[in-house]
C-alpha cells in the first residue's frame, strides 16, 4: 500500500462497505458513476486487492477488505470529530438513518410498533432494517455500518454492549381445527408424529431450540424448510404441519392468520431478546435515543430505564 493514502479514497471505501454498489455508493459521496468506478481501482491498486467483488447479492467486501475497514472507519470517524462540532440529537427534526439488524422474526414483533412510535416522536428519522450472516454482524458494527442490533445474538461479545429488552421462550403453532389441536395442550407424542417446518432466519443463537428438536427426532418429520419466517403463518394456517417459534412472534402470527398457540411439549430453555451496540457509538446521541426508545417500548425490566 502507498504510505499516503488519500482521504477521498477511505471516503469511497466506506461508502462502498456499507451500500455493497457503485451506483448508491456514488450518490452518498456525490460521484459519477464513473468516478466511483475509477476511485474502486484505485482503492485497488492501493491496497492490491479487489476489496470488492460483484455477487447476485451486491457488491461483497473480500476478506481483506473486512480487515481493512475497522481501522479505516475509526480513522475517518475521528477526522469527522475533529473538523465538525457535533451536533444535538433533535427527534422531532431529525433526517437521520439508522440501520438496524434484526431477523424477519424480529421485524415482525418490533417494527409495527417502534413505527409507530417514531411517526408520534421522530417523524422524520429513517429507518432501515438489515439481515446479515452472523459472522459478519460484528464487523459491521464495528464498522458502524450496523448502529443497533436486536435479537437473540449470544455472539456479539468483547466491545459490543448488551441491554436486555425481554425474555422470551418457545411455543409451537397450528391451524385451530387441526387434529392435534384439539387437546389442551399438544402431547409430546403428538408433536413429535406430526410433519414441521423449520425457519433457517430465526439465526444461529437459537441452536437450543434446533437441538432438541434434533435429539427427539424431529428432523426426520420435516416437511418444509424456509429461510424467512414471512410466509410461515399462511402455511401452517391451511395445512397439518406445525411450526417451533418465539412466543411473541406466534402471538403476533395469531393475529395475522388462523392459526393456534400450543406450549412446546419438549423442555427449551429461555432466551433474553437484546439491544446490542459498539462501544464506539456509546454516547452517539442519536443512537442513545433509539435504544431509549427501543427500552420503553419494549423492556420488562426496571433496568430498562438505567
Amino acid at each position: 500500500m502507498n504510505d499516503t493514502p488519500d482521504l477521498n479514497l477511505l471516503l469511497a471505501f466506506e461508502a462502498l462497505f456499507r451500500h455493497g454498489s457503485v451506483t448508491r455508493a456514488a450518490a452518498q459521496i456525490g460521484l459519477s458513476q464513473s468516478a466511483m468506478s475509477s476511485a474502486l481501482g484505485r482503492l485497488r491498486k492501493q491496497f492490491g486487492d479487489p476489496l470488492f467483488v460483484n455477487t447476485r447479492s451486491g457488491m461483497l467486501p473480500t476478506p481483506r477488505a473486512l480487515e481493512l475497514a475497522p481501522p479505516l472507519m475509526e480513522a475517518l470517524a475521528m477526522v469527522r470529530g475533529a473538523i465538525g462540532s457535533r451536533e444535538a440529537f433533535a427527534p422531532r427534526t431529525s433526517t437521520r438513518s439508522m440501520r438496524v439488524y434484526m431477523t424477519d422474526v424480529g421485524e415482525m414483533v418490533l417494527l409495527p410498533r417502534l413505527m409507530r412510535h417514531l411517526h408520534a416522536h421522530a417523524p422524520s428519522l429513517r429507518i432501515e432494517t438489515a439481515q446479515l450472516q452472523a459472522a459478519e454482524l460484528a464487523v459491521r458494527m464495528e464498522t458502524g455500518d450496523i448502529d443497533l442490533a436486536v435479537g437473540y445474538l449470544p455472539q456479539l461479545t468483547g466491545k459490543i454492549r448488551r441491554a436486555r429488552l425481554f425474555e422470551e421462550h418457545y411455543v409451537c403453532m397450528t391451524r385451530p381445527d387441526h387434529p392435534l389441536g384439539r387437546r389442551a395442550a399438544l402431547t409430546l407424542k403428538e408433536f413429535l408424529g406430526a410433519r414441521h417446518v423449520l425457519i433457517a432466519s430465526m439465526g444461529s443463537g437459537h441452536q437450543a431450540l434446533e437441538r432438541a428438536l434434533a435429539d427427539r427426532g424431529v428432523h426426520d418429520n420435516v416437511a418444509l424448510r424456509v429461510p424467512h419466517f414471512v410466509v410461515v403463518p399462511l402455511i401452517v394456517a391451511g395445512t397439518d404441519l406445525v411450526v417451533s417459534l418465539p412466543n411473541q412472534v406466534a402471538k403476533v402470527s395469531a393475529s395475522i392468520a388462523k392459526v393456534k398457540v400450543h406450549p412446546l411439549p419438549i423442555p427449551v430453555p429461555s432466551f433474553d431478546v437484546s439491544l446490542y451496540w459498539h462501544e464506539r457509538v456509546e454516547n452517539d446521541a442519536a443512537n442513545q435515543w433509539l435504544r431509549a426508545a427501543l427500552l420503553e417500548l419494549f423492556g420488562d425490566s426496571p433496568r430498562k430505564r438505567a
